[in-house]
């Protein structure tokens, strides 16, 4: 019995081990490999274009799979064509993690249905099926970076209304140059964004631009 609980005890150790080994990015060398990035993200991934994200204070996780989704082809982006042709797995690790360590500046909320916007974040619509963001994304928008969930508050309005209008046709027509696929085989976003319409998207957004 005592041999069964100590073999137990070492399989579930490295089972909860293994989750952080993959988190490995070191920071400060991944200072000096996004300085490439500095011109559409902000030298501490602060954009301030919105139609480039911010990634300071993105967790590593969903960063590091975004950029490895980026340089597989799995999810395409125009602005980033062979730029990561050349990384290894531990520069986009490094990557992520400088970005993970920086604090977003938030982009902030305009006064337009934000109550509508408030609704579906906190509450979805039940109608037709839209869960509420804050079960991933978290009540305050700050994500889930175990799980992988991205964070949310201070994005970009405009930005966070592409993703999800991209997800959307992803839902509807994934051969679409468009559409963006890469929420995995749950297609977990597709879900949710094939049941938003336009000013459900565009409330929503703009809530979460003002979130913190």
């Amino acid at each position: 019995m005592k041999k069964m609980i100590l073999t137990v005890t070492a399989l579930l150790t490295t089972a909860l081990a293994a989750p952080f080994a993959l988190a490995a990015g070191d920071a400060a060398a991944g200072q000096a490999k996004t300085a490439m990035c500095a011109g559409c993200h902000g030298a501490d991934g602060n954009s301030a274009m919105a139609t480039f994200p911010k990634l300071a204070g993105q967790g590593e996780k969903y960063l590091t799979k975004q950029l490895q989704d980026i340089k597989a082809g799995d999810r395409v982006i125009p602005e980033m064509t062979g730029m990561l042709d050349n990384a290894s797995e531990q520069d986009l690790q490094d990557m992520a993690a400088y970005y993970a360590s920086k604090t977003i500046q938030m982009a902030g909320a305009k006064e337009t249905d934000l109550d509508l916007g408030e609704r579906i974040y906190r509450g979805g619509n039940i109608e037709t099926g839209v869960p509420a963001c804050t079960g991933c994304h978290s009540p305050a928008g700050n994500g889930n970076n175990p799980a992988g969930y991205p964070a949310l508050g201070g994005q970009f309005a405009e930005y966070t209304a592409k993703q999800l209008r991209a997800f959307r046709t992803g839902a509807h027509d994934p051969a679409n140059s468009a559409a963006r696929t890469n929420d995995g085989d749950s297609q977990i976003m597709r879900g949710v964004a094939a049941q938003m319409n336009d000013v459900e998207i565009e409330a929503v957004s703009n809530f979460i631009a003002g979130l913190k």
